[in-house]
């Protein structure tokens, strides 16, 4: 069996951290990959140092030997010259509507595939809704929310409340400790954006001098309450609670890897005969961020791939669809 073609779209840490999963896999093969400044495509494989290398000493994969493009059109330019079976969109969704319209991208571009993604709003996958049948006649299987939150915890809830007759709540809870911010600027302006006081234009529009004096102010410390989290819609639509009953928040230390407290998801609910309780899943503390995140979303892509081979197209979340480990 031919190995699945794939594509990364991004390459901060998140992008990074994704080659870096895929090189030892067997059943995936990394090809393509694309940041702001150029692209890098190569059918026989791309290596995840090298990449890296280049884009931390230029700024951009489009400057690598042989096979780097510069382009101020980097996505569109893939996608002309690149085979690829499935995409993993490692992009920070800044502004809020920036996954759709890359979603749209694909979609008049012709390319017909599996694409996943890490999204983190609940405004943000409803506009990627608004878009499922157009996903459907392109002949393309989209997983989204398919990170750490909303992803496999997500799963994990939807998994849980099977033990319950009727869900009474679900809180997810998150600690994610980085040494130093600067490795996921994107993703700690998402966190950001969801601080009271701050919205997501505010967020983007962030020098980075900017952030690290912010930072400072709170020693390094995010603290999130009562986010607005995907989890909370996909669950919705899997039928498994009310988006009211869904609760998401968490700390995240930007100055130390260690985490400041254990990730988890409880679920509570009521039996069928009567009794209430809670399941709580929690994460190892040593899994990182990056391991929590581009694991499920390839687990994803893998499973996407069984359904677009038989012709299933259109939007997916994690809450409806089970990941497959990929070998």
């Amino acid at each position: 069996m031919k190995p699945i073609r794939v594509g990364v779209l991004g390459f901060g840490g998140l992008g990074q951290a994704a080659a870096q999963l895929l090189a030892p896999k067997t059943e995936m093969r990394w090809v393509a990959v694309a940041d702001k400044q150029g692209f890098a495509y190569n059918p026989e494989g791309l290596d995840p140092q090298a990449c890296r290398q280049i884009y931390q000493k230029q700024g951009s994969v489009g400057y690598l030997d042989s096979v780097g493009i510069i382009s101020n059109d980097s996505i569109r330019e893939l996608l002309r010259k690149a085979d690829v079976d499935g995409y993993f969109l490692a992009l920070p969704n800044l502004p809020n509507t920036f996954m759709a319209s890359v979603a749209q991208q694909f979609i008049n571009s012709g390319w017909q595939g599996v694409l996943v993604d890490a999204l983190k709003r609940t405004s943000a996958v409803e506009q990627l809704l608004a878009m499922r049948e157009d996903l459907q006649e392109a002949n393309i299987t989209y997983m989204t929310g398919c990170g750490a939150t909303p992803g496999l915890l997500t799963a994990a809830a939807a998994v849980a409340a099977q033990s319950f007759a009727e869900v009474h709540s679900v809180k997810i809870t998150f600690g994610v400790g980085i040494a130093n911010w600067d490795a996921y600027r994107a993703t700690i302006r998402e966190d950001i954006a969801h601080i009271p006081g701050f919205t997501v234009d505010q967020a983007k529009a962030m020098s980075d001098a900017e952030v690290a004096a912010f930072l400072d102010k709170t020693n390094g410390i995010l603290q999130l309450e009562n986010m607005e989290h995907a989890d909370d819609i996909m669950l919705e639509l899997a039928g498994i609670c009310d988006r009211a009953q869904v609760t998401v928040g968490g700390i995240v230390d930007t100055r130390n890897a260690q985490k400041p407290l254990s990730t988890n998801v409880q679920l509570t609910g009521r039996t069928f005969e009567g009794k209430i309780s809670t399941h709580t899943f929690t994460l190892g503390d040593e899994t990182s961020m990056a391991a929590n995140v581009c694991g499920p979303a390839f687990g994803y892509l893998k499973a996407g791939m069984a359904f677009h081979q038989r012709g299933i197209n259109g939007l997916w979340t994690a809450a409806e669809v089970m990941p497959q480990f990929v070998r």
